[in-house]
């Protein structure tokens, strides 16, 4: 199973692609490591993420895509953008999305028979969240 794991944060959607097969983690190579929009309002720049992440998703065929959810209120919620940005992901045709709450990651990651350290991974350290969440959600399965 190929899953691509998502941080939604600020205007950016940060990625990682993994995938399980026969009990072997793999990271898979991605031609970009995030996707950004510079203005949440225009309506154009929303639908050419959607249409990108679209592209990318049938590109590299992944079966399913985990997002990190966010706090909708308090101090470390989320902010109104990053909700957009998941909305346009959500509203993608014959796209199969699952939202994993941040304790839920953790108590996957903690109780994982299986060990993994980020920074022997080679990707950049704004994608650790996106990597813990595919991590956590092929774990789970």
């Amino acid at each position: 199973m190929k899953v691509c794991g998502v941080e939604l944060k600020g205007n950016d959607v940060v990625i990682c692609l993994m995938s399980l097969e026969d009990g072997l983690y793999t990271l898979n190579e991605c031609r970009v490591k995030k996707l950004s929009i510079s203005d949440a309002k225009d309506q154009q720049q929303l639908q050419k993420l959607q249409f990108d992440f679209a592209k990318l998703i049938a590109d590299y065929q992944v079966e399913k895509v985990a997002i990190k959810e966010r706090l909708t209120r308090g101090k470390f919620a989320g902010g109104a953008v990053s909700f957009k940005l998941e909305a346009a992901i959500q509203l993608i045709d014959d796209l199969n999305v699952t939202l994993l709450a941040s304790s839920k990651i953790k108590e996957i990651i903690k109780n994982s028979h299986t060990t993994m350290n980020f920074k022997d991974t080679g990707l950049k350290q704004f994608q650790e969240q996106a990597f813990m969440t595919a991590f956590a959600y092929l774990d789970s399965q």
